[in-house]
């Protein structure tokens, strides 16, 4: 188990915009947990990914006008994770339609799916606006029988997800060798059976192309892999990608339309966006 980063910034003035803002740039670079509140953030990171020189550079390009301030502490991956069990990870419904709750939850509410997901530190609890985003685009799709491809799966929530609504072969993902055994385990807890490998992008190479895309993670990798993502994507197959802000919207659809991608449906919540987008047809694309 991992030891952990515990980083505390505090803004003046601060509101959900300055933390969201935060959370952003800190997702950028590995920290997985973010607890917002009226004076600040305080966010999480692997002791081996911590650089403090990565924080003094987030708060002084930050473009807001505002005041930050910044103390850390090591935690212990153990107290850390029981911590964030007792404090933190509460139940949650999603569209009224899907409930994630952890296994050692006995208070929650009542769905017609229910995910267990133990996320011992991967990031993907359903929490987030970009997970939630993401959920609420699949409950409106038809995924019986279709093959998925998850890429960052973190917990393996999204894959767990889409198994649960029917889909056909799911493969996730992920350059973490210890969000893989985590989701491996919340796999069997859900009854659902999943193939997942850790590695990058390098992975796709061995792939069959999908019927269904999943890329929740940030708008960087996003950018920089989204061709390698699209070349495993069947014609008129879709992609669902999440992790950047409203802000960053355009850059995203810029490169999606280069690609031949159309967006189909959106979602925003707290200035984070979820897309669903669509891969054009040889037959579209030549009309264009």
């Amino acid at each position: 188990m991992y030891d952990y980063i515990s980083l505390r910034i505090d803004a003046t003035p601060c509101d959900e915009n300055v933390t969201d803002l935060l959370a952003a740039f800190l997702a950028e670079t590995d920290y997985e947990t973010f607890v917002p509140d009226n004076c600040g953030l305080t966010a999480y990171v692997r002791k081996d990914k911590f650089s403090e020189e990565g924080v003094k550079d987030i708060l002084r390009d930050f473009p807001m006008d505002v005041k930050l301030n910044y103390s850390f502490e090591e935690i212990e991956g153990e107290d850390w994770n029981k911590e964030w069990e007792q404090n933190y990870y509460q139940p949650i419904q999603i569209d009224n339609k899907l409930v994630v709750r952890s296994s050692f939850h006995t208070d929650y509410p009542r769905g017609d799916i229910e995910i267990i997901i133990d996320p011992k530190m991967a990031f993907g609890t359903g929490h987030h606006s970009t997970t939630a985003g993401v959920t609420s685009l699949l409950l409106e799709e038809d995924l019986k029988g279709k093959r998925v491809i998850d890429m960052g799966t973190g917990t393996g929530i999204l894959s767990i997800i889409a198994k649960k609504l029917g889909a056909g072969e799911t493969t996730g993902i992920d350059i973490d060798e210890f969000a893989i055994e985590n989701a491996i385990e919340n796999a069997e807890n859900n009854n659902v059976a999943i193939k997942f490998y850790v590695g990058d992008d390098r992975i796709l190479k061995e792939l069959e192309p999908a019927d269904l895309f999943f890329a929740n993670i940030n708008l960087n990798v996003i950018l920089d892999n989204l061709d390698k993502y699209v070349a495993k994507i069947k014609p008129g197959g879709k992609i669902f990608l999440s992790g950047f802000l409203m802000d960053d919207k355009e850059k995203i659809l810029k490169r999606a339309d280069e690609l031949g991608l159309t967006l189909e449906r959106e979602k925003e919540d707290k200035n984070w966006v979820s897309m669903k987008l669509r891969l054009k047809s040889p037959e579209e694309s030549i009309e264009r």
